[in-house]
């Protein structure tokens, strides 16, 4: 992957942080540690051997985070990997040094030692925290899990479950993760996507319920590359928030909810079928339909039916001004196969596509083929910025920003939802508008993971 020059400066002050003796890091406070290694795991049915993954305290997903809105979290992440890594706080609107992307905010942390995180967090919802170093590969051994903010009112439900989804490309009689993470066909094409569907690391998961019963189902999809459709059947659903932010009013759920890669819903449900019968969270694949999570109902939770839910509370500015006055920029997305992409600059030099196929590198952006020296916009604190883009090319994408969090501009000019990754297919143009309130260097990519991997990589600057 192409990266900004100043990386290796950076790299290089990390090796001299690292090198520090141990009785000057020792003042440090003493955080909670949060331990990246190999594990062994019962992914696959329980016929097939154990899986090795990477994990998080070696746990699959990794242990659940939660805390107050308005909370302190602080957890010293602990390198016990071959490779050097680092954890990002996807949807966080935390200080930038946080941010956790090895190499733009951070060194990466090399094996054997560690890197101490202490954030604030501003905003309740349902977040999630991932490898960003190598991540093609890291995220795909099984290095996440989730992180659940929770507002000081909460809502009236009786139970709250974490849903993370995620498919594995496993070897078929090892069940162990096939090991090629930089194939050519899947950087250029759809992306990395596996055989072996899950959610929270267990095949065909089964949760008990009782007619009548609310739950708020925090969905998060974990995976390389899988956009996972879904559908409710036996509950009635209201979506409350999206990528961690709380809607107006709930909608309801009528139609298939679409969640890319790096896309989290939180769901209110109602289970309406009956006891003795299976609700489920159906996955909707190919004019197929399959249970990603089933629901067993096993008596009644009460006799009637409850009204519509609230909403949630508001977090802390989620309002967007200012767009007649705005920053204006544009992303073009170019490239992979069956695309349009002839030539793009990669390290500096014009290369045409046979020589970008022959560097394993697909995708560019305005021309450029991964991070540039420059950033696609350079904005002060408290500018608003308008940013159209344009998928020229076969395949969706799905596009995160770091630190921000974003609304789409309707062709109306009305405002969609706020959200911190956009899923953009291809053909399409979208526009989004943001205030640029967090400063740092905010990295925008791709979470197709092989695709960021192969250029589809930029940064936004607030200064």
């Amino acid at each position: 992957m192409t990266t900004r020059r100043d990386f290796l400066m950076q790299g290089m002050a990390a090796t001299a942080t690292l090198a520090l003796p141990r009785q000057l890091r020792a003042a440090a406070p003493e955080f909670q540690s949060l331990e990246a290694r190999a594990a062994s795991v019962q992914l696959a049915p329980a016929s097939y051997p154990e899986t090795e993954i990477w994990g998080y305290d070696g746990k699959m997903p990794g242990p659940e985070l939660r805390l107050a809105q308005g909370a302190r979290l602080q957890r010293s992440f602990v390198n016990r990997l071959p490779q050097a890594s680092s954890v990002h706080w996807h949807g966080m609107r935390i200080d930038n040094a946080m941010d956790g992307v090895a190499g733009l905010t951070q060194p990466a942390v090399e094996p054997g030692q560690n890197f101490d995180y202490d954030f604030v967090a501003p905003d309740a919802g349902t977040y999630w925290y991932h490898a960003h170093n190598r991540s093609t590969e890291q995220v795909a051994r099984g290095l996440y899990g989730a992180l659940i903010v929770e507002e000081s009112t909460p809502p009236d439900v009786d139970r709250d479950e974490v849903l993370i989804l995620d498919d594995w490309l496993l070897n078929p009689e090892t069940a162990q993760i096939d090991p090629d993470f930089t194939s050519l066909h899947d950087r250029s094409h759809a992306g990395r996507r596996g055989n072996f569907i899950a959610t929270n690391g267990i095949h065909h998961l089964s949760l008990d319920v009782r007619q009548h019963e609310r739950m708020r189902l925090r969905l998060v999809n974990a995976a390389n590359a899988r956009i996972f459709v879904l559908a409710l059947k036996g509950m009635d659903g209201w979506t409350v928030a999206l990528d961690g932010m709380p809607l107006a009013r709930p909608e309801p759920v009528t139609d298939a909810l679409i969640l890319g890669p790096g896309q989290r819903a939180d769901l209110i449900v109602d289970v309406t079928a009956a006891p003795g019968e299976l609700a489920h969270l159906v996955r909707l694949e190919n004019e197929d339909a399959s249970s990603q999570v089933a629901f067993p109902v096993t008596a009644k939770a009460s006799a009637t039916h409850r009204a519509a839910p609230d909403p949630l509370p508001p977090n802390p500015r989620m309002e967007l001004t200012g767009l007649d006055g705005a920053r204006t920029t544009r992303l073009d997305m170019q490239g992979g196969a069956m695309g349009t992409l002839d030539t793009a600059i990669l390290n500096g030099e014009k290369k045409s596509f046979r020589e970008l196929v022959e560097a394993n590198q697909f995708w560019s952006f305005n021309g450029t083929v991964g991070m540039t020296d420059v950033p696609l916009i350079d904005v002060s604190q408290g500018e608003t910025v308008k940013l159209q883009i344009y998928n020229d090319t076969s395949f969706p994408h799905a596009m995160h920003l770091h630190g921000l969090h974003f609304r789409e501009i309707g062709e109306d000019g009305g405002l969609g939802p706020l959200r911190d990754t956009i899923l953009m297919f291809g053909g399409q143009t979208r526009s989004i508008g943001f205030a640029a309130d967090n400063p740092g260097d905010w990295l925008f990519h791709c979470h197709m993971l092989s695709h960021a991997s192969s250029g589809m990589m930029t940064w936004i600057k607030v200064t």
